[in-house]
């Protein structure tokens, strides 16, 4: 027996549609559905899905632009932005901060004194003055060196006979000297005397200084105490020098009597040494003058 079809025509399904009837098999079995139907009407919506997503998407896409720009005119609305160069203010017409300069009180500190310019003239060089004030103590230690201290001498008379060759006292007392000091030291078997003479200014000590030549205007060595006699008679070792308005003079030698050679490095050391002391508590003298002026 066969089965004609019921209701009249078969209708069209249509899957966006949701009245329409969906069409099955026509064979004599069980109704199946039509899976190849069911695939196309599948592929109709995902690509009408797509679709809409792009289009959706492209019109965000310009709203978001539209709304930016937008954003930024509304920022802008003063119009300060589109303003030329010359038509925002001169550097003179914006405030500065106050007080970006700064201020130094001015020093009240006086410079420092020369110690050179109180040695230089009587007129300044005022503090005692002596032997025994310009070599105190009765040693000498510089370095790891110490030397012993024999005796000291002090006179108003620059060109006395024992104290000074005399043509050492004839120069001194062209140049009026006022003054001439002796000390002597020892080490060793080794003394050597200084001699300082006084003037008034630096330039006569200066003067009198270049007109001395060592190997015959020389100071007149100095004994007593724990030096014995020495460069009486043989030949010694001799120096000059000037500082401010002082100069002073070196003679060293051995105490046994022995000619000093240039071998003999103990001898030129000892001068040496001893003129640079006399040099260093000279300028000491400037110092301890010049730093009583400042405190005044």
């Amino acid at each position: 027996m066969s089965f004609g079809q019921q209701g009249g025509p078969p209708s069209q399904w249509d899957p966006w549609k949701p009245q329409s009837q969906q069409p099955w098999g026509s064979d004599g079995g069980e109704q199946t559905p039509d899976w190849a139907a069911l695939a196309e009407a599948s592929e109709i919506r995902n690509r009408r899905r797509r679709l809409f997503f792009i289009v959706g998407g492209a019109v965000a896409t310009v709203a978001i632009g539209t709304a930016v720009a937008m954003a930024v005119v509304s920022a802008n609305g003063d119009g300060e932005a589109n303003k030329p160069t010359s038509s925002l203010p001169a550097t003179a017409d914006i405030p500065s901060a106050p007080g970006t300069t700064p201020s130094f009180a001015p020093t009240s500190a006086p410079p420092p004194l020369d110690p050179r310019d109180f040695i230089a003239s009587k007129a300044k060089d005022t503090a005692p003055l002596g032997a025994q004030i310009l070599f105190p103590g009765t040693q000498l230690t510089m370095g790891s060196t110490v030397y012993k201290k024999g005796t000291t001498a002090d006179t108003k008379n620059c060109a006395a006979g024992d104290t000074v060759q005399p043509s050492l006292g004839k120069i001194l007392k062209a140049n009026s000297c006022t003054q001439f000091m002796r000390v002597s030291y020892t080490k060793d078997g080794v003394s050597v005397t200084v001699g300082v003479a006084v003037f008034d200014t630096e330039a006569q000590a200066t003067k009198a200084k270049s007109q001395v030549n060592t190997k015959k205007d020389i100071v007149k060595s100095l004994s007593g105490g724990a030096v014995k006699a020495f460069c009486n008679s043989a030949i010694c070792r001799t120096t000059s020098n000037s500082y401010g308005r002082y100069a002073y003079f070196t003679i060293a030698g051995f105490a046994s009597g022995k000619n000093v050679t240039e071998k003999d490095t103990a001898v030129f050391s000892i001068g040496d040494n001893l003129a640079e002391f006399t040099f260093r508590q000279i300028h000491r003298r400037g110092e301890a003058q010049a730093s009583t002026a400042a405190s005044e």
